[in-house]
Formats: C-alpha cells, sequence, structure tokens
C-alpha cells in the first residue's frame, strides 16, 4: 500500500539520508565491525550532511525542523542499510528532546549547540547490574554537597558508553522516594571519578559500542542537573513513547529490506528444477509475512502522525513496540530459512540481520513490559 504519511520535502530528506549512509557509512561498515567502534568523525559529518541535531533551533546550530517525521525517516534508512553502530537515532530521538525540553539557556549552549555541531556525543546511562527493565532497582546514588552533585555507582549495557562526550545518569537523589527520588544529571568526559569499564561483547551490532561505567565519589557541578530535581522519573516517561516507536520504526524498515531481499532470493534460488519460492510451503509463508509487514506499517504510520499532531499514547507506542520487533524476529528467522544453508554465512544480510534482531525485543522495555502497560490500562 502506498504511504502517505510522508510529503515531498520528507521524500528528498530521506533521499538526502541514503546518500550521507552510502558515502559516509556504507564504505566503512565492515571495518568498524570488525574493530568494535565506529570512527567519532562520522557525527561530525552527519551535523554538516543535516541528518544529526535538525530539530535543534537555529540560534544554536541546528535546522529548527520540528517534525518526528524527519526522526522516522533516519532511523528508517539506517535500519534498511549497515548503520554499523553510528547512534543517530539516539541523538535526534532521545538526547535532542531531553536537551530541547530541560535545559536552561547555560546548558543549551554548552551541551545543544555541541550536539548540532557533531562536536559532543551522548549517552543515556539507565541501567545497572541490578536494574533493567525495573527503573525502581536502580541503585546510583547522588548527593548535594554544596554546590556540587557526588554520585555513586555503576551502569551497564550503556549505548555509546564509550565514545560519549557526556552521559545523562539516572540517580537516585532522594532514597526513601521510590519513584519520587530520581533525578538527571549530566556527567562530561574527564570528570574526576568518572570511569569507563570493559566494551562489552555483544551477539550483534558489533560496531555499536556498549559499555560499563563507573562512579566513585564523582563530583559535578549542580548546573548539570538535568530538569528539576527529584523528577527524573517523569522525565525519562514524557519522552518515552516516541523513543519506544522509534525502536519500532526501526524493525519494520529492518524486517522489510530482508523480506524485499529473501523475495528476489526466493526467486532466483532453485531446487528440484523450480525457484524455491514456488514450493506452496514457501509461498505460504512469504505471502504471511507481506500481509503481516503491511499491517504493521499501516499502524506504525498512523503513530507517527500521532507524534506529529501530539496524540501518542505511552499504550499505542507499547503496542508499536512490542508488535514490530518481535515480528522483525520472526521474519528474519523465517528468511534465513528459506535462505538454507547460506543464510548462515555473514556474507549474507540475514545472517547479519539475525544477530542483530535480538536485542530488540529488550532495549527499551522489554515486550513483557509492553504487554504489562497494555494490560494495565485494559483494566487488569
Amino acid at each position: 500500500m502506498a504511504r502517505t504519511v510522508f510529503n515531498k520535502e520528507h521524500e528528498e530528506f530521506r533521499s538526502l539520508v541514503k546518500e550521507f549512509i552510502a558515502r559516509e557509512i556504507t564504505p566503512r561498515a565492515e571495518e568498524w565491525e570488525a574493530a568494535g567502534i565506529i570512527d567519532k568523525a562520522v557525527y561530525k559529518a552527519a551535523a554538516q550532511a543535516g541528518v544529526l541535531g535538525f530539530s535543534v533551533p537555529t540560534e544554536y546550530g541546528g535546522l529548527g525542523v520540528d517534525d518526528f517525521r524527519y526522526n522516522a525517516i533516519v532511523a528508517e534508512e539506517l535500519a534498511r542499510g549497515r548503520s554499523s553502530g553510528v547512534a543517530l537515532t539516539l541523538h535526534n530521538d532521545i538526547v535532542a528532546p531531553y536537551l530541547l525540553r530541560l535545559t536552561d539557556e547555560e546548558q543549551r549552549r554548552r551541551w545543544l549547540a555541541p550536539l548540532a555541531a557533531g562536536d559532543m556525543t551522548f549517552a543515556i546511562a539507565m541501567s545497572e547490574p541490578g536494574a533493567g527493565s525495573d527503573l525502581a532497582g536502580i541503585r546510583t546514588s547522588a548527593r548535594r554537597d554544596g554546590d556540587e552533585w557526588v554520585i555513586n555507582g555503576q551502569k551497564t549495557f550503556i549505548s555509546n558508553g564509550i565514545l560519549s562526550d557526556a552521559v545523562v545518569v539516572v540517580c537516585r537523589t532522594d532514597p526513601e522516594a521510590g519513584h519520587k527520588g530520581f533525578s538527571l544529571i549530566v556527567v562530561e568526559d574527564g570528570t574526576p571519578g568518572f570511569e569507563r569499564g570493559r566494551k562489552l561483547k555483544k551477539m550483534g551490532h558489533h560496531a555499536q559500542d556498549t559499555a560499563e561505567l563507573f562512579f566513585s565519589e564523582c563530583r559535578v557541578p549542580a548546573g548539570n542537573l538535568l530538569g528539576t530535581e527529584n523528577r527524573g522519573f517523569y522525565h525519562l516517561m514524557e519522552n518515552l513513547p516516541s523513543e519506544r516507536l522509534s525502536i519500532a520504526i526501526s524493525a519494520i524498515a529492518g524486517a522489510e529490506n530482508i523480506f524485499e531481499q529473501t523475495k528476489v532470493y526466493a526467486k532466483e534460488r532453485k531446487a528440484f528444477g523450480q525457484s524455491i519460492g514456488s514450493f506452496q510451503a514457501n509461498r505460504f509463508t512469504i505471502a504471511e509475512m507481506a500481509t503481516e509487514l503491511d499491517i504493521a506499517r499501516i499502524y506504525v504510520d498512523e503513530c507517527i502522525r500521532r507524534v506529529v499532531d501530539g496524540t501518542l499514547t505511552a499504550v499505542d507506542a507499547a503496542k508499536a513496540k512490542w508488535w514490530c520487533t518481535e515480528l522483525n524476529k520472526k521474519v528474519v528467522d523465517q528468511c534465513l530459512q528459506l535462505h538454507g544453508g547460506y543464510g548462515y554465512m555473514l556474507e549474507y544480510p540475514v545472517a547479519r540481520a539475525y544477530q542483530d534482531v535480538r536485542i530488540s525485543t529488550i532495549l527499551g522495555g522489554t515486550t513483557e513490559i509492553m504487554k504489562e502497560i497494555i494490560g494495565r490500562d485494559l483494566g487488569f
């Protein structure tokens, strides 16, 4: 079905994003995946190309384009190519909204302008060894000492944890207040007491640096508080619907990409004198995938519209996130099966997709957490 959520200007931007990926990312994908980390200079190139920080107001060096459809296009095109760990969606869909919504003028000059220029990269540090989906389990603490915050604790599974110039750390600032006792504090690279641990070895997304972070009597200025003290949980929740939708957008685009490649393979690959796609069992599998992807695409595009008009709910996003990531996992698995032995070879995109897809049902809130959100909304 024809997509109607984007207009001519959006599709022109899509062409720009595709060109950027082809020029700056694709030629170095193998190198970055082998090294386990990307070249940080790609963020500067992304900013210059207009695909990073475009929502930042012009007075801070951005383009002033506040339209989530542009975010969606970047997410889709990265998912269709080999994004190789370039965390543009982390910056465009998560960090930039926090900095736009929660900073004062001095903080905008210090953090937002460098983000828009590609001179400063960020990470968000929520997960801990004992706290993943359950934010109430966070133990990293921050206590006020005069004009400073003193942070102690450990974070893990932090995307962009090695390359980031600054980390937005979720800290417990009121130990007795439960979810009402969290704050967001920005810790910049080189701060005494802040150390990066291992670059974690993962099943997939090998070029994307994921790390452990440690804070030991880490002192940061009081002015590094992002937003309001003890309102960190609410700040996180405000942006979660669009963050989770971004994951769903990437999931569907990635699944569609592998499905299209598999259709070509199923027509060209011969077995017993005919194309493998012409066997009824395989033809039915392909037909089912095509149907499910079309239906998911329509729902996701409607969610994109709701972000634009301000009506997307946390429940809408939870439905999109769990369904699309589980569908992506299913489609990639079935496509690999259709490739047979070749699907197990890493020179084929479907094999790399199989490695990468597994995290999608976990990050940003597990499938089970998404169903919990939906179930509670239904009154159960």
